[in-house]
């Protein structure tokens, strides 16, 4: 089930790549992101009311508060900086850049997490990082 949602999450990140894109074309890419950001904010809110989970907020411990917060000062530098370069630059080239995300989030994973690093995670590693520096150069 989880490839499923992988697969849904992928194919919004890339209705949103390419929304944001002519959405931005004449305002500050701040601004966007602001707004877009206050729409997350309302959807996010909106699936723990609806599916009634806002009565956990009390049971998250110290521990998961830091991180979620640190998670979420990261989503936003993320948001800021990636539709300055949406705006700046094309889709098709600016999105796989920031896809490089996946391969340092790997690299973490491993290092941090202590996740094992198979070979076809090395080769689909090596894949990705080739084909961003194919973009980039």
């Amino acid at each position: 089930m989880w490839v499923l949602y992988a697969l849904l999450s992928a194919l919004f990140a890339a209705l949103t790549s390419i929304l944001a894109k002519i959405g931005i074309k004449e305002i500050n890419s701040n601004l966007a992101t602001a707004i877009r950001t206050v729409v997350v904010l309302f959807m996010a809110w909106g699936i723990v009311f609806i599916t009634g989970k806002q009565h956990d907020i009390i049971r998250i411990g110290q521990k998961s508060w830091l991180f979620l917060i640190l998670s979420g000062c990261a989503t936003g530098l993320s948001w800021l900086f990636y539709y300055k370069a949406l705006q700046m630059g094309e889709a098709s080239k600016v999105v796989p850049i920031d896809k490089f995300s996946v391969v340092i989030s790997m690299v973490m994973a491993f290092v941090f997490l202590g996740e094992a690093a198979d070979v076809k995670s090395i080769i689909g590693g090596l894949l990705i990082t080739a084909g961003t520096f194919v973009l980039i150069l």
